[in-house]
C-alpha cells in the first residue's frame, strides 16, 4: 500500500507541475487586447468637427463627434453627426450615428438612428438615408416613417428630388391621418 500511495502522490505532483507550467506558459504568450477604441488606418483623424458652407443659395452646417479621412478611398467617415440645412423658406436637421461622404462626388450616406426634422414640423425616421449631390436626390430603401401634426405615413422606402420637391413613399404604404378639430 505505501508504494501505491507513493505512486499516486508522484502522479498528482507531476500533474500539478505540468498544469502549473502550462498555465504559466500560456499566460506569458497570451495576446493582450487594447482597451478603448481600436487603431484606425485613417489618413487624418479629427475630433469635434464643425464645418459650414454655402452652395447654390443653400447654407449648411455639419457637426460631428469625429471624422476619419481615408484619402486612398476618397471617403470621409463621420461619427455622431448633425447636419443643419438652411434654405430661404425653411431649415432641416439631419441626425445619425454614423455616415460617409464621398470626397469626389459629395454624395452622402447617413446610417443608424437617422432622424430628419424640418422647422415646419415634419419628421422622418429611418435607418439609412442617401444624398446624390449631382441629381439632387435624397432616398432610402429602408423602412421610413413620416410624421406631421398627428398624421403618420409609413413605407418601405422613399425618394425625394430637389428639382420639383416631389416625394415618393415606396412599397406598402400605410397612412393614418389625424382628425382636425377646426372642421
Amino acid at each position: 500500500m505505501p508504494n501505491l500511495a507513493r505512486g499516486i502522490l508522484v502522479v498528482v505532483v507531476a500533474f500539478v507541475l505540468l498544469l502549473t507550467g502550462t498555465l504559466i506558459f500560456r499566460s506569458r504568450s497570451a495576446t493582450i487586447e487594447p482597451i478603448g477604441p481600436s487603431a484606425s488606418s485613417a489618413d487624418l483623424r479629427i475630433k469635434e468637427v464643425d464645418l459650414e458652407e454655402e452652395t447654390k443659395g443653400v447654407r449648411w452646417r455639419l457637426r460631428a463627434e469625429q471624422a476619419l479621412m481615408f484619402e486612398q478611398e476618397g471617403r470621409t467617415s463621420l461619427r455622431r453627426l448633425v447636419v443643419r440645412v438652411f434654405q430661404k423658406d425653411r431649415s432641416w436637421t439631419v441626425v445619425g450615428d454614423e455616415g460617409d461622404i464621398d470626397q469626389k462626388t459629395k454624395n452622402v450616406e447617413v446610417r443608424n438612428n437617422v432622424v430628419i426634422t424640418s422647422d415646419d414640423g415634419l419628421r422622418l425616421d429611418t435607418s439609412v438615408i442617401r444624398w446624390d449631390a449631382e441629381r439632387g436626390r435624397l432616398w432610402t430603401d429602408a423602412p421610413v416613417r413620416f410624421q406631421r401634426d398627428g398624421t403618420t405615413v409609413r413605407g418601405t422606402g422613399m425618394e425625394m428630388t430637389t428639382r420639383d420637391e416631389a416625394t415618393t413613399v415606396a412599397g406598402r404604404v400605410r397612412a393614418v391621418f389625424a382628425q382636425r378639430s377646426d372642421r
